[in-house]
C-alpha cells in the first residue's frame, strides 16, 4: 500500500508539471498562429492510452511515462518527422515565424516551470506558514550518526557556523555543508568553541547519506505507546522521563535508540523519573531492539519558530522562496561535475523520486516536492543540449545574433545527438536507482 501511496503522489505531481509546461510552449504557439497537431501527456510511441482531436490538434495520454509533449507544425523535435520538414514552408509552421516569436515559443515550458514553483510556495506559505527551527535554539545540540562521528562531530555539540559564517536555519546546515563543500564546522563543546576541519573527499560521502547526518537531541520523555507496547506492560506511564538503560546513561533520546539495539530479545532495566522519584522497571526488547514507547515530539523541548503569512506577505516571500531553491538546485548540479565529489554517482530516477514522498497522503510535502521537481524540471530543460528546451534557445540565439538560420540538416543531426545523451542520463539515473537496490 505505501509503494502505491508513493507512486501515486510521484505520477500526479509530475502529471501536474508537464501539463503545465507543454502549455507553456502550447499557449504562446497559439497566440502565434503555429499549429499545433499534438499535445500529450506522457510518450505514444506505437500507440496511445487515450487520444482526442479538438480542432488542428489531438490530445492524448501516452503509455511512456517518461515526460511530454507538443508537436508544432515545421519544427525539428523528437519526433523527427523529416517528411513534413522537405516540404515548402507554410505560414503557419513554426519555422515560418519570426526567431523572436520562435524563442518565446521555447522558452514558455521553462517561463511556466519557474511561475508554478512561485505560486506553490506562495500557496504553501499562506495556507500552511512556515517552521523553522533556529539554530541558536538547539538546547541540547545535535545527534550524530556514525558518518557526523567520522567527520569530527561529537553527540551534544552545538553548531555555531558553518566555514565561519552563521547558518540560521538548523535544516540547511547540512545543505550548506554539501553544496559549498565546506572545509570547517565551528562548534560549542563542553563550553569551549571548537574548529572543526572536514577531512578531504568527504562531501562525496555525505552526499550518499539518505538522510541527515545530524538531527536535533532532545530528552526522551514519553508522550504514548505502540501497539502490544512492552514499555506499557512494564508499567511505564506516558510522561515518564527515561534517563538510563541497564548501567548506561541514557537521558536522551538518540543515546536510548543506540543502546536499546545491543539488547534485542533481552530483559534490560529501565531507569526512569516519574513525579520527582527515581524507578527502575525491568523491560522485555523485541527481538528488533524495541520496547513499543513513542516519544514526545522535537516542539515539546526546542522552540520552534512559526510564521503565518497573509496573502500580500505571502507573494514576495514565495517568490524569494522559489528564488533560493532555483540557487540552491544549481550550486548542488555542479557537483555532478565535480571530479572529487562524484556527484554524477547519486543521480536518480524514478525509484529516488518516488522514494522522497510520504508513505502516507501528505499535501504539504506533496505540494513542497512538487514546487522544488518544478524547479529542477526549468534547470534542466534550461540545459544547452540538444532536444531539450536550451538547445533550441542556443541555436535560436545564435540565429538571433548572427541574423541567419542554422540548417536544417544541422539541426536534425543536433536532435539526434541530444536525445541519445538523454537517453544515456536516463539509463544512468534509472541505472544507480537499481545498482542501490543491491548494496
Amino acid at each position: 500500500m505505501e509503494i502505491l501511496i508513493k507512486a501515486s503522489q510521484l505520477i500526479l505531481s509530475l502529471s501536474i508539471l508537464i501539463i503545465l509546461h507543454e502549455l507553456g510552449h502550447f499557449i504562446p504557439a497559439k497566440l502565434f498562429k503555429t499549429k499545433v497537431e499534438k499535445f500529450y501527456l506522457f510518450f505514444d510511441w506505437k500507440f496511445s492510452l487515450f487520444k482526442r482531436k479538438h480542432g488542428e490538434t489531438e490530445y492524448g495520454i501516452g503509455w511512456i511515462p517518461l515526460g511530454g509533449y507538443v508537436k508544432i507544425a515545421g519544427m525539428i523535435d523528437e519526433s523527427m518527422d523529416k517528411e513534413q520538414m522537405k516540404k515548402p514552408p507554410e505560414p503557419w509552421e513554426f519555422r515560418s515565424k519570426p526567431a523572436w516569436q520562435r524563442l518565446i515559443i521555447m522558452i514558455g515550458g521553462v517561463t511556466v516551470n519557474v511561475l508554478v514553483a512561485i505560486a506553490i510556495y506562495i500557496g504553501i506559505l499562506f495556507y500552511y506558514g512556515e517552521e523553522v527551527l533556529p539554530t541558536a535554539n538547539l538546547t541540547y545540540g545535535v545527534s550524530c550518526d556514525s558518518l557526523a562521528l567520522e567527520m569530527g562531530l561529537q553527540n551534544g555539540d552545538k553548531i555555531v557556523s558553518v566555514d565561519g559564517q552563521e547558518v540560521d536555519n538548523f535544516k540547511k546546515v547540512p545543505l550548506e555543508i554539501i553544496m559549498n563543500e565546506a572545509r570547517t564546522v565551528q562548534v560549542m563543546r563542553n563550553g569551549e568553541l571548537e574548529n572543526i576541519v572536514i577531512p578531504s573527499g568527504f562531501v562525496a560521502k555525505l552526499i550518499k547519506q539518505p538522510t541527515d547526518f545530524i538531527s536535533p537531541r532532545f530528552p526522551f520523555v514519553i508522550e504514548s505507546f505502540g501497539e502490544n507496547s512492552a514499555a506499557k506492560a512494564a508499567g511505564i506511564m506516558p510522561g515518564d522521563k527515561i534517563v538510563g538503560l541497564n548501567e548506561v546513561k541514557t537521558e536522551y533520546f538518540d543515546e536510548f535508540k543506540t543502546e536499546i539495539q545491543k539488547h534485542k530479545d533481552q530483559i534490560v532495566q529501565v531507569k526512569l523519573w516519574r513525579n520527582n522519584q527515581e524507578l527502575t522497571l525491568p523491560v522485555k526488547v523485541s527481538k528488533e531492539g524495541f520496547i513499543g514507547v513513542i516519544p514526545q515530539s522535537l516542539d515539546k523541548f526546542l522552540k520552534i519558530e512559526e510564521k503565518k503569512y497573509s496573502l500580500w506577505e505571502a507573494i514576495p516571500a514565495g517568490t524569494v522562496k522559489a528564488y533560493t531553491t532555483v540557487s540552491d538546485y544549481l550550486a548542488q548540479f555542479k557537483l555532478i561535475f565535480n571530479s572529487e565529489v562524484q556527484g554524477y554517482k547519486q543521480l536518480g530516477g524514478f525509484i529516488t523520486f518516488g522514494k522522497v514522498f510520504a508513505p502516507e497522503w501528505d499535501w504539504m510535502r506533496f505540494w513542497n516536492l512538487t514546487a522544488f521537481f518544478s524547479v529542477a524540471l526549468a534547470v534542466m530543460n534550461l540545459l544547452p543540449i540538444p532536444a531539450l528546451d536550451g538547445g533550441h534557445v542556443l541555436f535560436l540565439l545564435v540565429e538571433i545574433i548572427t541574423g541567419r538560420k542554422l540548417p536544417e540538416k544541422f539541426l536534425e543531426y543536433a536532435q539526434m545527438v541530444g536525445m541519445f545523451l538523454l537517453l544515456g542520463l536516463l539509463i544512468l539515473a534509472n541505472g544507480n536507482d537499481i545498482f542501490k537496490l543491491f548494496q
